[in-house]
């Protein structure tokens, strides 16, 4: 799809009528009517607070919302500043009516983001979560002030998160990308992010739109264009992230399967920049780190470890294809231990995701049935992970998320030698 057919001719009139832009906010939406008048005032006084001489732009890109989200960001106090709704099938705003085009998702509103980006030629970028109940207006600046003054390309977030908040991001995508492209960008699925005007318009000539990028893996596709294209990638500390959170436990299935697969088909476009990388460093962090209460994340553990007994059980035809004898045995061992003694050891978690990814890169089933078989697995070792560590603070989970990454990274050589030898 070319990226003239991203937005309709009426929308890009109006566009050119604003005119060039210095900053662009984006905030893409789907029935967050409870949420949303506080993100939208939010950016709006830090935009007002911290560039008042800059021209800004904010982008409402809403993806078909029944709940009254565009028109609450409509009658949103905003200032002076110009307000752009982007809405799927939506009425007219600023007499701009459009929707964005592609598959429904996060990734297809951010489409519309970028190439709104592209012809403002916007300087800065930023898109936040719709559904933040901590968000600030110092947001703005902590995601902004790097690219337009430090000349970073790429922002990506830093929060204070309950101890079992994103176990997606703390059991896989952080140590795998942080072992594969060796920069330990702490949160690389946050939701919230900074960015270049040059970064915006690499990622909207990618050639991979209308795949999961589409919905839950755009995030992860962001954070590893950056990481694997030589782009200038730093964090920033943002406090707490309140948002709708979820139980681990509670179906997060579309959204493991999209977001682990977009990492996995990452690892295929740049095996030839990961091959060779070993260890990792820090990014430049900015903002004040900063001590700050968090929502508490309630996890069902015993619903946990019996999906993952019985998808050991029922899909075990399915793990000896994709997994090696040795760690089909020990997942065998792990379901078979009485609720007392569970156990799921972080050397048995990397070689799982070591070895699936390499099955995946070997195509040695379908890749969508690879990655739902990882489902119960990833349940069995985040039962695991909560069960020995419930009187843990935030701090020392986090250190056990590090020696995870070690390992990791430690490890690497056998993901590489997986990945030779089918």
């Amino acid at each position: 799809m070319s990226p003239d057919d991203v937005i309709r001719p009426e929308l890009a009139g109006e566009l050119a009528h604003i005119g060039q832009t210095d900053i662009l906010i984006g905030i893409p939406s789907y029935n967050n009517a409870r949420t949303i008048a506080h993100v939208v005032r939010a950016v709006s006084a830090g935009l007002a607070k911290y560039y008042p001489d800059r021209a800004c732009l904010l982008v409402n890109s809403d993806g078909g919302s029944n709940d009254g989200t565009p028109q609450l960001v409509l009658d949103t106090e905003t200032g002076d500043l110009p307000t752009l709704l982007v809405a799927h099938r939506s009425r007219p705003f600023h007499r701009v009516a459009t929707s964005y085009v592609g598959l429904p998702g996060k990734g297809s509103a951010f489409r519309t983001i970028f190439r709104i980006a592209e012809l403002v030629k916007a300087k800065a970028c930023a898109v936040v979560d719709s559904d933040l109940r901590s968000i600030t207006p110092e947001w703005v600046e902590l995601l902004i002030e790097p690219v337009l003054g430090q000349g970073m390309d790429y922002v990506s977030p830093l929060y204070a998160r309950h101890k079992y908040d994103g176990t997606i991001t703390n059991s896989i995508v952080y140590p795998l990308t942080r072992a594969l492209y060796g920069q330990r960008v702490r949160q690389p699925i946050g939701g919230d992010f900074g960015f270049s005007g040059p970064f915006a318009i690499r990622l909207l000539a990618d050639a991979a739109w209308d795949t999961d990028i589409a919905r839950y893996g755009i995030d992860i596709w962001m954070t590893s264009m950056a990481l694997a294209n030589d782009f200038r990638v730093c964090q920033s500390y943002l406090g707490a992230k309140i948002h709708d959170a979820k139980d681990p436990g509670s179906d997060l299935s579309a959204m493991f399967t999209q977001v682990v697969g977009t990492v996995f088909d990452q690892m295929e476009t740049y095996h030839h920049v990961w091959k060779d990388v070993s260890g990792s460093a820090d990014v430049p962090t900015f903002g004040f780190r900063y001590t700050v209460g968090v929502e508490p994340v309630g996890v069902n553990t015993e619903r946990m470890i019996v999906l993952f007994r019985q998808g050991v059980a029922d899909l075990m035809s399915v793990l000896e294809r994709m997994l090696s004898a040795e760690t089909c045995e020990a997942l065998r061992v792990a379901a078979e231990r009485p609720a007392e003694q569970f156990d799921f050891p972080p050397e048995l978690w990397v070689r799982v995701v070591y070895e699936s990814a390499a099955s995946y890169h070997h195509h040695t089933l379908p890749r969508d049935h690879l990655l739902k078989a990882m489902i119960p697995l990833y349940l069995g070792r985040t039962a695991a992970f909560v069960l020995q560590t419930p009187a843990s603070t935030g701090d020392e989970v986090e250190d056990e998320i590090e020696r995870l990454c070690g390992l990791f990274e430690s490890t690497k050589p056998y993901l590489q030698e997986r990945w030779r030898a089918r």
